[in-house]
Parts: C-alpha cells; structure tokens; sequence
C-alpha cells in the first residue's frame, strides 16, 4: 500500500518536473545567451527616458530589464554593480521594487503560463503594463505628499551583498541552472504530497471555504483555489506545474485557467520575493499590501470582461467548444 502511493507521487511528480523542465530550460539558454552578448543592458539603457518619466533614476532601467529578462537576483545583481553611483529614496525603491515583483523572469514563467493554457503575450504584457503604472503611481503620489523621501543606502551591496556582478562564467551557469532544476524538482514533490495530505485531512475544504469571498470576487472556481493558493505563496513555476496537471485532469475552462494564471502572473512567491525586496529598503505597504489588492481589483475586472455573456467570455467558450450566452 505504501511502496504503491509512493510510486504514485513519484511518477505525478515526474511527469509535472518533465513537463516545467522542457519549458524552462531551452529559455533559460536563450536568455543566459542574451545576458552574455550584452543584450539585456543595452534593452536597460534603452529604458533610462522612461524611468525619468516614473521619477526614477536611469539605472532603474538596467535594473528592471535585467530583472524582466533574468530574474530578482539578476535584478539585485546589477543593483549592486550600479550601487555606487544609485541615489534613491524609499519611495523610488518601493516603486523599483514593486515593477521588479510586478514583472520578474518574464520569458521562463510565461512559457509556464502558455502550457498551462492562458496567454504568454497577455498575461506578459500585463505583468509590464501593472508594473509601470504602479510605479509610476508610487513615485508621483509619494513625491505630491512628501511620504517615503528619507533617502536608501546601497553601500552594504557593494561590499559583501554576495551577489554576482554582471552575468555569470558557463560553468558557474550551468551549476545553477542544475541547482534550480533541483529544487524545482524537491518543491513539487514536497507539494504533491503536501496537497494530498491536506486533501485527506478536509484542510483543502476548509481553504476553499474560507477563500470564498475571494474567489466569487476573482471569478475563479472553487476547485482552482488550493493550487492558486501554492503558486502566490511559493511561485508560478510551482503553481504552473500544478495547474498545468489539474487542467488537464479536470479539465479547467480557458476562463478560470486565464484568471487563476493572470492571479500567478501579477502576484506570486509572496514569502520569498516580498523578503528579497524588503531588504533592499523598500516600504512592506506598497510592495505587498496595496500591490495585493491592486491584483485583486485587476482579476475582478478580468472576470466581469470574461463573463459567458460578455464578448471576450464568447471568444473563451469557443476556444473550449463549450456553449455560449446569446449576445445581449
């Protein structure tokens, strides 16, 4: 009984692991390729006109290309390289900060979100659209009302921050892309059995209950609610792996796979990625509190556009083959 419901979760977790692992890493080369030739930096110092637009300085355009095209720790990394000529204050950090968790590895987590059924141009562009806007946002109405002006020190990134400046050597790449691969492949097996558990125990009932007002708020169904949950606290790789497998067992609608993956998209990895930005001195308010209920208000509005009877809610029933509401 036992050896057979461990090779049951060793055979799901293999086949979700295969199936995220074709997906990242052939974009994860691309981008290591990019990052190398320089391509990423350049794409940054393009920016530097719009970030003055934001009220932010003009490495604020390298840093977020970078962390768009790489990730947060690329992000950091070119903070660090950058930190001796950055002058920020808490406002433009929070503001930086919030685009970097709005709009982060962009190319790797939309291959995820287009296997699991939604949008890669869609959600992407809206990860970068949200992104600016709030930032934008941030650093204007901080600047109007003099809140969050005291400046930020980077000098502690520049001497033992432990983060790598410019883009890596191969061999260090490839042993962590390998590292990444691991724990991704540790992670979902530590959730297969962790959603099961909770299965057992009634836990998911309980979840799913107590998200309900959320949910009927977000339109997503009920059943999509414990594997949205995993992927906002732990990330949209993990999360993605698990939707892509639920989608395809129970057979989610493109309507509740474009707002469970839209809800990933704009905001996941709350623990790990609020504590990395947090550290660089930006205020916990607006990179997760409001940022929160920003991606709350942008799935309503997501959900009133995609109802049966709404055009866009037509276009996803045909995508489905299922039944449409008559035009109103």
């Amino acid at each position: 009984m036992i050896l057979r419901y461990l090779n049951t979760i060793r055979q799901r977790s293999t086949r979700m692991f295969m199936t995220i692992a074709r997906i990242m890493v052939p974009v994860m080369v691309v981008v290591y390729v990019a990052d190398r030739f320089g391509l990423v930096r350049l794409a940054g110092e393009s920016l530097a006109p719009a970030m003055a637009l934001l009220g932010l300085p003009p490495q604020a355009g390298i840093i977020w290309a970078t962390t768009i095209i790489t990730n947060i720790y690329g992000g950091m990394a070119s903070m660090a390289a950058l930190s001796d000529s950055l002058q920020m204050n808490v406002a433009q950090v929070s503001a930086l900060g919030a685009m970097m968790l709005f709009a982060h590895n962009v190319p790797t987590e939309q291959s995820v979100v287009r296997r699991a059924g939604a949008s890669a141009l869609v959600t992407g562009g809206l990860r970068v659209a949200v992104g600016i806007l709030y930032g934008a946002a941030v650093t204007w109405v901080c600047h109007a009302m003099g809140w969050l002006q005291d400046p930020v020190s980077f000098a502690w990134m520049g001497q033992d921050a432990g983060l790598t400046q410019g883009p890596p050597g191969l061999g260090a790449w490839l042993w962590s892309t390998a590292q990444s691969l691991l724990l991704v492949l540790v992670v979902i097996i530590g959730m297969v059995i962790l959603l099961d558990l909770l299965e057992r125990l009634g836990v998911t009932r309980l979840v799913t209950r107590l998200l309900t007002p959320v949910l009927r708020l977000s339109g997503l169904e009920e059943r999509a609610a414990p594997l949205t949950t995993v992927g906002v606290l732990l990330g949209l790789a993990y999360g993605g792996a698990l939707i892509i497998e639920a989608a395809e067992r129970e057979g989610f609608s493109p309507r509740t796979r474009l707002l469970a993956l839209s809800w990933l998209s704009l905001c996941h990895a709350l623990i790990e990625d609020t504590l990395l930005i947090l550290a660089l001195g930006a205020n916990i308010w607006v990179i997760l509190v409001w940022r929160g209920l920003l991606t709350l208000g942008i799935l309503a509005a997501i959900a009133a556009l995609t109802q049966p009877h709404t055009r866009w809610g037509r276009r996803l029933a045909a995508r489905a083959g299922a039944p449409s509401f008559p035009p109103r």
